[in-house]
């Protein structure tokens, strides 16, 4: 399991580059497939099914080792996080195989590290991340977390804010954290991170509804601490200057 980071080759570690390169079947959401089209070669067997299809992509990989394949299954950022490894791993247990198998889970920059490096440093202190997709977590649990995290002050990091049918996820998100933060709190808003059509925002809670985000935007609400220097966002860790 590969992390191909925020999807520009200049992103990738050495480890994951090589492993793509050696790798005689690829298997990956058919956008990240595009992302690294540059590493592929036509000697390699390239699999990409769409969203929603990542239990199909798991097995696929699975077979293809099984038969004796060198197989490389990419996730966008680091596997681990949102990715694929977790599912991987759950199905070679359930099927007897975690130690039939040679697995590896090769790390990647995160949409969160990628975005919080596009603000400054935001993410300097303690900070949680949670995402706002309720497709596979209940929204009651998505709500509780919201709560605690803001009540406990860390910086927060939402992934999946808003999508074509999620439209007031964010919201409501907004309404449980301002019950913790202040309305001047500030929030950076990052869509695709370290990629083309890259564009940043700077705002605050209370202004955060005037902009538009989407399933390719990460949002960074700060916490009591966090400040703008200059164009940039820091969230200080207590060093004395």
């Amino acid at each position: 399991m590969v992390g191909t980071g925020p999807g520009d080759v200049a992103d990738l570690s050495p480890r994951a580059y090589q492993a793509i390169r050696q790798a005689g079947v690829v298997v990956g959401y058919k956008t990240y497939i595009r992302l690294i089209a540059s590493l592929l070669s036509p000697a390699q067997e390239i699999i990409s099914t769409g969203m929603t299809r990542e239990v199909e992509r798991c097995r696929e990989a699975i077979r293809r080792a099984q038969d004796g394949k060198t197989v490389v299954l990419v996730s966008s950022g680091d596997p681990g996080v949102y990715g694929m490894a977790g599912l991987v791993l759950e199905m070679l247990e359930r099927e007897g195989l975690l130690d039939a198998l040679e697995v590896e889970v090769i790390p990647g920059i995160t949409s969160a590290t990628a975005a919080a490096a596009k603000l400054g440093a935001p993410l300097m202190h303690d900070f949680a991340v949670i995402s706002l997709s309720d497709l596979l977590t209940p929204w009651a649990l998505i709500e509780k977390r919201l709560s605690l995290a803001a009540r406990g002050d860390f910086v927060l990091v939402l992934y999946n804010p808003a999508s074509n049918k999620r439209t007031g996820q964010l919201a409501r998100a907004r309404e449980i954290i301002l019950s913790h933060k202040s309305p001047d709190t500030p929030v950076g808003i990052v869509r695709n991170a370290c990629r083309e059509g890259e564009t940043l925002v700077v705002t605050d809670l209370e202004h955060l509804p005037e902009h538009a985000v989407d399933m390719l935007s990460i949002v960074i609400v700060g916490n009591r601490d966090t400040r703008r220097a200059g164009r940039f966002l820091v969230t200080p860790r207590g060093y004395r200057l």
